[in-house]
């Protein structure tokens, strides 16, 4: 947490979800500090993914409070959460696989900027949208890649393009689902140096979703593990793979 903040980044307090009397997340409770990255783990069915769509605001709790810097957003809209720096990036692609790179990421650049949302009203080639879309793009290493189509890319740049896109809107929190789902071993590692960009160089606050375990380890400072909608262990990536607890519930066996 910055010097001088009263506030984490991002907290939950009591969290839970509930459908037709299933509870799919119950009594959730963490914060994550400024600047921190903490990665959640799970087996299927743990509650991850409902996790991160409560926190986005694609679903409403049944209970408990979402607050991001301080402010109770449980009641807001995604889009109202993305204005106050919430971003997120989600397990498949949401690219416009017709568009080239710079186009896709230049629309989430006239979104931040207040311009037209409309592919058919692209701005100029050298105003603000396009030269913060070609930053961002620089940023995650896909400089002189920009007129490719999104379509033909690597599972792993498009990746990348989603990253940018997220980072054109200047978010302060972000929130990685499943970065690395359908990426060729060949990307992890590009991909993977991008993500501790986003975190080290930029000093953002990410959660982080994924199912392969040395990527979560050789990136967070803290893993929180989920099992049966309930957060079973949080705390450093050394400590929570030696509890006996995570051991049984999530891993089957010792570590």
């Amino acid at each position: 947490m910055a010097a001088g903040s009263g506030h984490p980044a991002l907290a939950v307090e009591d969290l839970g979800f509930a459908i037709g009397g299933a509870s799919i997340l119950s009594e959730v409770g963490f914060a994550v500090g400024r600047g921190e990255m903490l990665g959640v783990i799970g087996p299927n069915g743990a509650g991850k993914t409902t996790l991160f769509n409560v926190l986005s605001g694609l679903v409403r709790p049944t209970a408990g409070r979402v607050l991001l810097e301080g402010k109770d957003v449980t009641r807001l809209p995604v889009h109202r959460r993305a204005r106050l720096g919430l971003g997120r990036t989600f397990q498949t692609s949401s690219l416009f696989g017709a568009l080239t790179v710079l186009e896709n990421v230049r629309l989430a650049a006239q979104a931040r900027l207040g311009g037209s949302l409309s592919v058919f009203a692209f701005p100029r080639a050298h105003d603000a949208a396009t030269r913060l879309a070609r930053e961002r793009l620089d940023e995650v290493g896909l400089a002189g890649r920009e007129d490719h189509r999104a379509q033909d890319l690597s599972h792993g740049d498009k990746r990348k393009v989603e990253i940018a896109m997220m980072l054109a809107t200047e978010p302060s929190v972000v929130l990685l689902d499943e970065p690395m789902a359908g990426v060729g071993s060949g990307d992890v590692g590009a991909l993977s140096d991008v993500i501790r960009g986003l975190h080290r160089d930029r000093g953002t606050t990410v959660l982080m979703v994924e199912h392969h375990m040395d990527v979560v380890l050789g990136l967070v400072d803290r893993v929180a593990v989920m099992h049966h909608g309930r957060l079973l262990a949080i705390g450093t990536p050394e400590d929570v793979m030696a509890d006996a607890t995570v051991q049984a519930a999530y891993l089957g066996e010792p570590v």
